[in-house]
């Protein structure tokens, strides 16, 4: 069975919004060899929406960010929504209910599933799926929302495995899900 994993941007108040943190080249190498690491993504409507940026990024892209676009580009992503339809962008619609559909996908051989999302990873958190959570932590607190799995029904219990800190101060804290018995 191959792993579900889960990597976010997160502020130390619990801030997920995108613009709250302060990416650099490390974060952004990292990013890119953690989604190296997957056989495919997983990506709910809004976050596939966000990602398309790295779709046909501007000319006056930063080199350090160029990789982390490559990777994005080439990157094999099931798009999960019920309102939009892939259009190209090596992307495929997952079908029906996706719980059932990620289910099925972590029973198929290979090097593991990536998800990107909040609203997806919540849902597939509460399905007790999720087998790693990666938070790549930012220095600063955000003082607004939205934040990191506000709403999920039941606690999510982490075990911490590994922690990295990045020249920046950005702290790399890789988690197992712990499930319950």
């Amino acid at each position: 069975m191959r792993p579900l994993r889960f990597s976010i941007n997160v502020t130390l108040d619990g801030c997920i919004d995108h613009r709250a943190g302060a990416p650099d080249e490390q974060t952004h190498r990292h990013a890119a060899e953690t989604l190296e690491r997957a056989d495919s993504l997983l990506l709910g409507r809004e976050m596939y929406e966000l990602m398309e940026f790295w779709r046909d990024p501007p000319a006056d892209l930063p080199d350090w960010m160029r990789p982390f676009a490559a990777t994005m580009d080439r990157a094999h992503k099931y798009l999960v929504s019920s309102t939009r339809e892939p259009d190209g962008w090596n992307t495929e619609a997952l079908p029906g209910d996706p719980v059932d559909a990620v289910r099925a996908l972590k029973q198929q051989p290979g090097a593991g599933l990536y998800v990107g999302g909040l609203t997806l990873a919540r849902t597939l958190a509460a399905a007790d799926l999720l087998d790693e959570v990666e938070l790549v932590v930012h220095p600063r607190v955000a003082g607004h929302g939205p934040y990191l799995f506000e709403g999920l029904a039941a606690p999510l219990d982490l075990d911490l495995v590994d922690v990295t800190r990045f020249d920046s101060g950005i702290r790399l804290e890789q988690y197992k899900v712990i499930h319950p018995t």
